[in-house]
């Protein structure tokens, strides 16, 4: 009798167990199925308003190395976020990048922007310091571009060193209009002041 009690409790007490096992096992595989979820429509999100991607191989690279990289990367405006294969092609499937996406194999990060200069041109500085870093390819305007192209990105100015040129371009004639202006006020000054002292003379 003693012992079909305890049978009955163990047989109770495991049934609960794997109850509350089960609900947690559920409960960890949604939270991860809504994580994954919610990563890739970020993502989406955030490469549909980008001009530029740069794919890279990171494997190697220490955390600060990592950490200095993605520092420069958002000082000048883009950012730098090592991807999920298999998620990063599920969000860029339906952007004008989708054709990049034998790209991503093994560990991979990406580069990216609203300014299509500045990834590249910092991924490719990086690259010239570490030799674990390694540039894949790209993508510029819905273009699959490989690395001489990436090259070729990375010399030009970037958005915001053009708009320091535009600035310097629309000051400069700013800058001489004011100094036209000022000569002639300075000419009628200067022949008002030799005429007031020609009439004090022949007075």
């Amino acid at each position: 009798m003693l012992l079909d009690r305890l049978f009955v409790s163990l047989v109770v007490k495991l049934t609960l167990a794997n109850i509350r096992c089960k609900n947690l096992i559920t409960t960890e595989v949604d939270v991860k199925r809504s994580e994954k979820k919610d990563f890739v429509a970020e993502l989406k999100n955030e490469l549909s308003k980008s001009s530029s991607i740069i794919v890279s191989e990171y494997s190697g690279l220490t955390v600060e190395e990592s950490e200095s990289l993605r520092k420069e990367m958002r000082a000048n405006g883009a950012k730098f976020r090592v991807t999920k294969n298999r998620l990063t092609k599920l969000a860029i499937a339906e952007t004008q990048f989708k054709e990049m996406s034998d790209l991503f194999k093994g560990p991979t990060a990406i580069a990216y922007s609203a300014d299509p200069v500045a990834p590249a041109k910092i991924a490719v500085n990086f690259e010239k310091k570490f030799d674990k870093f390694n540039i894949l390819g790209g993508g510029y305007n819905g273009e699959k571009i490989d690395k001489d192209k990436i090259n070729f990105l990375a010399k030009l100015p970037s958005l915001d060193e053009l708009r320091g040129k535009l600035i310097g371009l629309i000051s400069a004639p700013a800058q001489k209009i004011a100094t036209l202006a000022n000569e002639p006020a300075g000419h009628i000054a200067r022949l008002i002041s030799s005429k007031s002292s020609n009439s004090q003379e022949s007075n």
